[in-house]
């Protein structure tokens, strides 16, 4: 299975992710043939900070569990509210 394949199964997922030049806490909004569209999240608020663009070539790690992505999808999930 090619990793493209595996990230668009895991799309509105928020996860660890680490590419060439970076690594953030985030939610994987679009998976597309070329490129990712990411929305980084702010470990401190617990706010959205930026989205990127990533070209899907040079993502390197991708992780959806353990305690610090967790931790962050706890904390997401303790700011909705039930009308969202």
């Amino acid at each position: 299975m090619r990793m493209l394949e595996k990230l668009k199964d895991l799309e509105q997922q928020y996860m660890f992710l680490r590419w060439v030049s970076g690594n953030e806490y985030g939610k994987l909004e679009f998976v597309g043939d070329d490129f990712i569209e990411f929305k980084v999240i702010d470990v401190d608020s617990m706010e959205y900070r930026e989205t990127l663009i990533i070209n899907s070539q040079l993502v390197l790690e991708v992780a959806i569990g353990g305690a610090d992505v967790s931790r962050v999808v706890a904390e997401i999930s303790s700011q909705l509210s039930f009308g969202e």
